[in-house]
C-alpha cells in the first residue's frame, strides 16, 4: 500500500498557509468548468497541467499542514488493517472492531485478520457526519421550539 504521510514543521506549515491562500484564490476566481489547472514550476519556468480535482485535493492538503497537522494520502482501494483503520476514525481497536462486527464499515476476513478498505472507511465517515448533522438540526429544532434559544 502507498500511503503518503507528512507532519509539517512550523516553517512548513506557514509555507502551506502561504500557498494554500493563492491557490484557493485560483480556484474561486476560475470557473469549475475548467477539468485542468495550470501550474507554473519557477525553478524550470515549465508549465505544468494539474487535474482540477488533484489542486482541490492539494488545498485541502495544505490547509491541515497549515493548521499544524500531518497529513496522509491514502489510495481508495487500499486495505487497512484495523489499526490502522481505527487510526484514520480516531477511536481505539476495540471500538472499531465492535462497528466493523455491527455491520457498520464492511471488511473482509484475510485468513484470521479484518481487512478493511479505506474507501468504506470514507464512507462510514459520510454518513457519520450526516447523523450528526441531522441530530444537531434536530436539537435546534427543540431549542426554538421550546423557547430556549
Amino acid at each position: 500500500m502507498s500511503v503518503l504521510s507528512s507532519r509539517p514543521d512550523e516553517r512548513e506549515a506557514r509555507a502551506a498557509q502561504s500557498a494554500l491562500a493563492r491557490v484557493r484564490r485560483y480556484l474561486q476566481e476560475h470557473p469549475e468548468e475548467l477539468s485542468s489547472v495550470p501550474v507554473l514550476v519557477e525553478d524550470s519556468r515549465e508549465e505544468l497541467v494539474l487535474p482540477r480535482s488533484a489542486v482541490e485535493l492539494l488545498a485541502g492538503v495544505l490547509a491541515h499542514m497549515a493548521a499544524g497537522r500531518g497529513v496522509s494520502v491514502v489510495p481508495a482501494h487500499a486495505e487497512l488493517t484495523t489499526q490502522e483503520s481505527a487510526d484514520m476514525l480516531n477511536v481505539s481497536r476495540p471500538y472499531l472492531i465492535g462497528l466493523l462486527e455491527a455491520g457498520e464499515i464492511s471488511y473482509r476476513k484475510v485468513g484470521t485478520h479484518r481487512r478493511v478498505r479505506a474507501d468504506s472507511l470514507m464512507d462510514y465517515l459520510r454518513r457519520d457526519d450526516q447523523r450528526r448533522r441531522e441530530a444537531a438540526d434536530e436539537l435546534s429544532a427543540m431549542t426554538r421550539e421550546l423557547g430556549l434559544d
